[in-house]
């Protein structure tokens, strides 16, 4: 899913399987094109300097993590992290394409990092921590490992009600019914309330604990065909919804689906907006 590329989740949730690879791969370049904004809010959220050593947490195909590098400089380095091997190739190819010398890529767990303590300046995760199996025990984790007065600093997707998953998952489950999500599965919608991911990071000790919702563009360059091909292509945690769906009835959901993201378009672009939230926390 476009919450996606990211795989640090228990591989039985999926994360790691072969579609999400290939899809991640067919549409990495208008996938990184739709994330741009929200990429770049994270980011400047981040506030990166010259020298850091960056962790960049479920880090994918390699966002924020690439991004980074080029403000943390040739003293500084990003490691991106992430559970799927797969992933963190095209990541290392993205990062080779643009001649970067300081990064890396590690595969591993949030919640078992592979790191000494107090070995990072600062730490990311672009829409990866609503999936950590225990979000307290993976940001204990990302405490030890980083140096006094570091941050860690996250965005997640604020509601489901919001343009882009009611054009498209929205619609589905207005047919089918039933959970929309798995009860106990990943849950892309997990810390969209308010103050719930300024908790987690409370109890995972970190202190001058920020949060703020913001809505930043979310523009796909592209066809409705295509948006709704990449939204069931990576939607892992809307799987168990979309298997639901009667073959009889899959054509009259494609075409409500496509006319809903067809509210949206703009030029020859789709322009639905996104609701996210950041937050931060201090070690």
């Amino acid at each position: 899913m476009t919450t996606s590329s990211k795989a640090n989740v228990s591989a039985e949730m999926g994360w790691g399987s072969s579609y999400r690879l290939i899809a991640s791969d067919k549409w990495k370049t208008k996938s990184a094109t739709m994330g741009k904004a929200v990429t770049a809010a994270l980011v400047e959220y981040a506030q990166p300097k010259l020298g850091m050593r960056v962790l960049d947490l479920a880090s994918g195909t390699g966002e924020p993590a690439i991004s980074l590098a080029r403000f943390v400089g040739a003293q500084g380095h990003v490691t991106a992290l992430d559970l799927s091997a797969d992933l963190l190739e095209i990541a290392t190819g993205r990062a080779q394409e643009r001649g970067l010398d300081n990064f890396s890529t590690r595969q591993a767990d949030a919640q078992a990092l592979p790191f000494d303590d107090n070995s990072f300046d600062l730490a990311t995760c672009r829409f990866g921590v609503m999936f950590f199996r225990d979000p307290v025990v993976a940001l204990r984790e990302l405490h030890r490992v980083l140096r006094a007065g570091a941050r860690a600093c996250f965005l997640a997707w604020g509601p489901f009600e919001q343009p882009y998953w009611q054009s498209t998952m929205g619609v589905v489950h207005r047919h089918v019914g039933g959970p929309l999500l798995q009860p106990g599965g990943p849950d892309p919608f997990r810390f969209a309330r308010p103050g719930s991911l300024s908790a987690v990071l409370r109890s995972a000790g970190f202190r001058k604990v920020e949060e703020e919702t913001k809505t930043l563009p979310w523009t796909w360059p592209g066809t409705t065909e295509e948006v709704w091909e990449q939204a069931q292509a990576v939607a892992v945690p809307f799987r168990p919804m979309l298997d639901r769906v009667p073959a009889d009835m899959r054509p009259q959901i494609d075409e409500e689906v496509l006319a809903a993201i067809g509210q949206h378009v703009r030029g020859e672009s789709i322009e639905f907006g996104a609701s996210v939230v950041l937050a931060s926390g201090s070690k």
